[in-house]
Order: structure tokens, then sequence, then C-alpha cells
């Protein structure tokens, strides 16, 4: 099984050890094009702080984010499953996973990133500002610009097996599966159902949205659950409590859709 996960803006602060080592990283098929942003990345916000931070898309209260952006060479790296620090990774909570989660995290969860297309948990990162939503001078929109390097490396990466997609929409992006890859792919909405003057409504609740995606990862991870496409992870999820509505593709090359509806916000 393969997670696609998006990443957070909230991150954690450099790490103690050594900087980035970008050939340390997975995926090195993705090296140049994470050298081609990371250079254009640097080089705008050395240039104009004020112009780096309309581009990153940045308020007045996080200028400070462009200056990070300028250590990324030289910064202390940590794990990535350690850097990102949102409602999805809180509710995921990796550090508090058994030996063996934690072993089946490492190779199933894949972390789209703007800066570096994608990374495994266990890859070292230092702390960036770079959304796949920024248009990068001379590169580009990054969702677009990321579309070639990850149709070569994707299909690989994934293999055979389930995709579980539970990237928000601008870091799908950067690759929608296809084919063959496409039919074991299942993407997640949760909706929150609740009885208005006795009529069921259900909406998309962005907080609990990301909570609720952390906790199933995280329960797939501890059970040790290996579902081999999107009909046995329906049947995983049901397995581990989960209220799932799912329909196959009515035709092929489609992935599934997977509404996951829960009744308390927390």
């Amino acid at each position: 099984m393969l997670v696609l996960l998006p990443p957070s803006e909230g991150k954690a602060a450099a790490g103690r050890g050594a900087p980035l080592k970008p050939e340390s990283l997975s995926l090195p098929g993705l090296a140049g094009a994470r050298a081609a942003v990371l250079d254009g990345l640097v080089e705008l916000c050395a240039a104009d702080e004020e112009k780096a931070r309309v581009v990153l898309g940045l308020s007045e209260g996080l200028r400070g984010e462009v200056a990070k952006n300028l250590e990324l060479r030289t910064a202390g790296a940590r794990p990535a499953g350690e850097l990102y620090t949102g409602v999805l990774y809180d509710a995921l909570d990796l550090a508090s996973l058994d030996t063996a989660a934690r072993r089946r995290a490492g190779k199933s969860l894949l972390v789209f990133s703007g800066l570096w297309g994608a990374v495994r948990v266990g890859d070292r990162i230092p702390p960036y500002r770079c959304a796949m939503g920024v248009k990068l001078p001379g590169l580009g929109a990054l969702g677009a610009f990321w579309r070639e390097p990850m149709a070569e490396v994707m299909p690989e990466a994934a293999g055979d097996g389930l995709v579980l997609d539970l990237r928000s929409s601008a870091y799908t992006a950067a690759w929608k599966p296809k084919g063959a890859v496409a039919e074991r792919t299942a993407s997640v909405r949760v909706l929150h159902s609740q009885l208005v003057d006795g009529v069921e409504k259900r909406s998309v609740v962005s907080h609990f949205n990301k909570a609720t995606k952390g906790r199933m990862v995280r329960d797939l991870l501890r059970a040790g659950a290996r579902p081999k496409g999107p009909a046995e992870l329906v049947t995983a999820l049901r397995d581990l409590g989960y209220l799932v509505e799912a329909e196959a593709p009515s035709r092929s090359g489609r992935t599934w859709e997977l509404d996951v509806v829960v009744t308390e916000i927390h």
C-alpha cells in the first residue's frame, strides 16, 4: 500500500543534525527537478524579500518565512515525518507508533511537496515555505512543473498494490494516476453528517477532514492492514469502525472514490 499525503504549512524548527543531502532523498529520479526548484526558490528569496513574500502567498506576519528559505542548504534537516506539524500529522502522531507500525509508515507514506516533489517520511529535509500552488519565476506553476518528472517516477513507486490518495486538490495537480494504477487507487473524502430539522445534511469540514485522515492512516498502520486494492481497503476501514460508502468506477482506468462519514467533530 502506498499512501499519498499532502504536506502541512506548519513545520517544526530546523533540526540540530546535518543539513540537507539531496542525494539521500527517496525517488532519486526527481533529483534534477528538485535542484531546479531549490535554486529558483533561493534565488527568488535572496533577490527581493517583498516580491518573494507576494509570490509565496505569505501574509505580512509571515515575512520571516522568506529568510528561512535562504537557509535551505545549511539549516539542520529532520525527518519529514517530524517536520510537518499540521492537523493531519498531529492526528497521525508517528512518534507514538510502535516500532512495527513506524516501519510500515516509512515504507508506505509519501508526502507531496511544492519544493521536493514527494518525499518519504524518513527523508531528512529542512523547514521551508513553498506550496504547490506557487508560480515560481522561471519555472511557472509548480503543480504543472512537477507533472512530467512525477509521471516518470510514480508508477514505479506505486508498484502493483493499492494507492490511497489523501492529497488536497493543489497536490493532486502534480500527479494523477492513470491506467492500471488508477484502477488500484482510492481517494477519500470525509463528510460530516448531522440532522437539521430531522433531515440529514452532509458537509466537508476542513479541520476534521484532515484529522480524520490522519487517524485513519494511523489505524491502518497500527492494525498492520495490507489491503491489495480499493475493495479490500473498504473492508479494512469498516473493520476498524469507519463508516465508508464506496462504489466501483463505472469505467476502466478510473479511480475509486470513498466517502468516510462521521457524526462527531473533534
